[in-house]
């Protein structure tokens, strides 16, 4: 069966041949597929005088075009706002999404440094669209943003069962746009989008500078903000300093309640240590927690990832629970921060997602304007921010220190009178810091 995009494409082409262009591009040029199956086309027109017009003047036409190009006898159906509205209740899907049990409320250490963001999810979970909408919490990497977005799910689902929550990190969104549009499957996208009660975006900085996502991102949050449902987003900056994402999009952000995630102070640091160890069957002394939690100060990720590997440690290596062993055992995770070096895997996986482009795209001979962009951005970070040479940069590439160097150059050019280029690297190499 033809892809519902390839069918009304087709149909849009045999329409021109008999109602004339400017006819067409007058009354279909916001006309959508919503269904097509083997006996029946539904379509979507927003304009009440256009669906009137499609019905009264086009219908046969249509019909004809399938019998003609397909040879399928179809029902054609047409609808407006009001029968969009009921078919989206219809057709969509109610699954609550997979999550780690770990990610509740009850789970979360509460500290100094997020009591006010955990206090405002909390409230968001009590009550959905009611408390603060949108809710925009921000912060580095690794300090409990995607802990809250999935405790407000856990705590919504408990409590009302039957809400359509939708889960989606910000680049995912833009991927799925991608197919979505190149698969004719618009309708069914949206709808998965704008039927959510509860719509969580993680990382919701990555759609900044993609307009046709920031687009549709809008639209989706206007439906979803009018028909009071819950939205809540985390970033790993403030709207404002977005510099690439729309001004419109920026205050609807800002409309509901902003709340920042700081790295955890010492206090919060040794609870979050003990907690861990207790879940793990750990039994670690006050002097050892106390003596991580001095030196491990980044985020809680790395915190958790320092008591796995002492447990890791204590069951291969025999390791006794002590200070100086456990010192020995963690040196490599202490090292200043000025010390620490992105790697390329992560320079190159940054670049990758921000341009929407596989990493093995990126690594390969392909040469389409947007990749070759996008490798020569990601060398020229590599050179920036690591002690890397020309000839180890072309290897992770594939090529030669002078195809590096040509890389280099160009993008150096560029700068002097490119702000979106400028605007580009500030927002990637802004990505690579948080998640040193």
């Amino acid at each position: 069966m033809y892809s519902s995009s390839y069918v009304w494409a087709k149909i849009l082409g045999y329409l021109e041949s008999h109602l004339t262009a400017p006819f067409v591009s007058t009354y279909f040029d916001d006309t959508e597929v919503v269904e097509l199956t083997q006996d029946k086309l539904i379509l979507y027109s927003p304009s009440p005088f256009r669906k009137d017009v499609i019905s009264r003047r086009c219908s046969d036409y249509i019909q004809d075009a399938m019998k003609d190009l397909f040879d399928w006898n179809i029902e054609l159906v047409i609808f407006g706002e009001e029968e969009m509205k009921e078919y989206q209740q219809q057709h969509v899907k109610r699954e609550f999404f997979e999550f780690n049990p770990q990610f509740t409320f009850d789970k979360f250490v509460v500290g100094s440094s997020n009591r006010f963001a955990h206090a405002a999810a909390l409230a968001v979970a009590n009550n959905p669209a009611e408390a603060y909408n949108p809710l925009f919490i921000y912060g580095p990497s690794g300090l409990g943003k995607t802990h809250l977005l999935y405790a407000i799910a856990c705590e919504i689902h408990r409590q009302r069962p039957d809400f359509n929550i939708v889960y989606i990190k910000g680049d995912q969104f833009t991927n799925e746009l991608i197919d979505a549009v190149r698969e004719g499957r618009n309708v069914e996208f949206r709808n998965k989008y704008r039927g959510a009660d509860l719509f969580l975006v993680d990382d919701i900085q990555f759609i900044a500078g993609k307009d046709s996502t920031q687009e549709e991102f809008f639209h989706t949050f206007n439906t979803l903000y009018e028909g009071k449902r819950q939205i809540v987003l985390t970033s790993d900056r403030p709207p404002n300093e977005m510099v690439r994402l729309e001004d419109r999009l920026k205050t609807r952000f800002e409309w509901g309640l902003l709340t920042e995630i700081n790295p955890p102070d010492y206090e919060t640091r040794m609870a979050i240590i003990k907690n861990k160890a207790m879940s793990l069957g750990l039994d670690m002394p006050d002097d050892v927690c106390s003596y991580i939690a001095e030196n491990i100060t980044n985020n809680v990720r790395q915190i958790e990832g320092t008591v796995k590997k002492i447990m890791a440690y204590r069951d291969l290596n025999d390791l006794v629970l002590d200070v100086p062993s456990v010192s020995r055992a963690i040196k490599d995770m202490y090292k200043g921060k000025e010390s620490s070096l992105p790697t390329p895997s992560l320079i190159i996986g940054e670049v990758s997602r921000f341009y929407s482009v596989e990493e093995s795209v990126l690594r390969s001979t392909l040469k389409n304007k947007k990749t070759a962009e996008a490798r020569q951005i990601a060398m020229y970070l590599i050179r920036s921010l690591t002690n890397m040479s020309l000839p180890e940069i072309g290897r992770e590439f594939g090529r030669d220190h002078t195809t590096v160097i040509h890389s280099l150059n160009k993008i150096d050019e560029a700068l002097k009178n490119n702000p979106s280029l400028q605007n580009n690297l500030r927002d990637i190499t802004a990505n690579i810091n948080a998640k040193l």
